[in-house]
């Protein structure tokens, strides 16, 4: 299990063969905040004033997944963004979901803390 540091400071590469097995994930679940497995994958639901901070965040954010070339399905509405992350590769759960759930939230922390 990495540490949230860890991480922030690894960056995601090519994975193949198994996902994570289910008690993996919840051990490294553990130092992510308020994100859950759904569906094979990981989520996690932030929330904004309004469409204007919901999309500076999707904007952040698509900036850090173009680097990482990890990529979430994102669900976008008028104050919300639900993001989500598994990895086609293995078919479930690798720690680039885990690396690229820590960047999402740093982002939304940074932007959250200069508002």
């Amino acid at each position: 299990m990495k540490t949230i540091e860890q991480l922030l400071a690894s960056h995601c590469r090519e994975v193949k063969g198994n996902a994570m097995d289910d008690d993996a994930v919840d051990a490294q679940l553990k130092v992510l905040d308020q994100w859950t497995v759904d569906g094979g994958a990981l989520k996690k639901v932030y929330r904004f004033k309004n469409y204007y901070e919901t999309l500076a965040f999707v904007n952040a954010i698509a900036y850090m997944v173009h680097r990482e070339d990890h990529h979430p399905d994102l669900h976008v509405g008028y104050n919300r963004c639900e993001v989500r992350y598994n990895t086609h590769s293995v078919n479930g759960i690798s720690e680039n979901d885990f690396i690229s759930a820590a960047k999402a939230d740093a982002i939304y922390s940074q932007r959250h803390s200069a508002a």
